[in-house]
């Protein structure tokens, strides 16, 4: 089991979550599909909702979505030590704020931003939940990649932001991509140009044991789901939930 027991340093992701239309059956769609347990909060939280492996957090799922945001998706949200001094940082360097600091009760602080290349980033400052507690195993988050037809601008932006180097990824010849470092030198995110793609936007990659498994799994509970194919890093799809929601999968490669 792969498990986080203190806040992560600042930048990494260090958690997910899901603002959607019917969480019983979106419990039932993530949980056919990771295995996941489910702790429902109260009504003036949106039902914020722990979805858990091991009795450990790993993603949440909300009845809080804005219907005018054009979709669901996965929000990512990078770990901060002090998130007020980041949200200074964030528009002094290009970004806009979304969502002021604020408080979460004793779990946390929380803002989120918009970056120069138009993608939506939250932040996280742990204190009582230090975010993902099970991650890099099947069910979990292994990978968070922001998507962007403005990678430089993106680059530009993370490296200021937190200080990031960005390498670029000779392993997949012909595609811009790059990972994000932190200064320690450890791989958190990556950045991949898309000069198609319509909208910036961060996704999310969960780790499976069976990746055509969880496709099947998909589209027996109302979603869908592209061919899994093998790839330098393992065998991977795209699953869109019954709401729109896309993510990725992968059973990565042994060895």
């Amino acid at each position: 089991m792969s498990t986080v027991a203190a806040v992560q340093p600042d930048g990494t992701p260090t958690w997910v979550d899901l603002g959607i239309p019917d969480l019983d059956k979106a419990c039932s769609f993530y949980g056919a599909l990771f295995g996941w347990q489910f702790q429902v909060g109260p009504e003036e939280t949106g039902h914020y909702t722990m979805c858990l492996m091991h009795d450990r957090p790993v993603a949440a799922m909300s009845s809080f979505f804005d219907p005018d945001a054009g979709g669901f998706w996965w929000n990512v949200y990078l770990a901060t030590s002090d998130c007020d001094a980041t949200v200074a940082r964030g528009t002094e360097v290009g970004g806009t704020v979304l969502m002021e600091p604020m408080e979460v009760m004793d779990q946390g602080r929380i803002a989120m931003l918009r970056d120069p290349a138009g993608a939506q980033i939250g932040l996280w400052q742990g204190r009582a939940h230090i975010g993902a507690e099970v991650v890099n195993e099947p069910g979990a988050v292994v990978r968070n990649d922001l998507v962007t037809a403005q990678p430089d601008v993106a680059r530009e932006f993370y490296a200021a932001l937190f200080d990031f180097t960005a390498d670029r990824n000779e392993d997949i010849p012909g595609v811009d991509f790059t990972f994000l470092r932190r200064r320690d030198g450890h791989e958190v995110a990556g950045i991949l140009g898309n000069p198609n793609a319509t909208a910036s936007q961060w996704a999310t990659t969960f780790e499976v044991a069976d990746t055509d498994a969880v496709v099947a799994a998909a589209k027996a509970h109302a979603g869908s789901a592209s061919a899994p194919e093998d790839m330098v890093y393992g065998r991977i799809a795209s699953v869109v939930d019954p709401f729109g929601t896309e993510f990725s999968v992968i059973q990565r490669a042994s060895g």
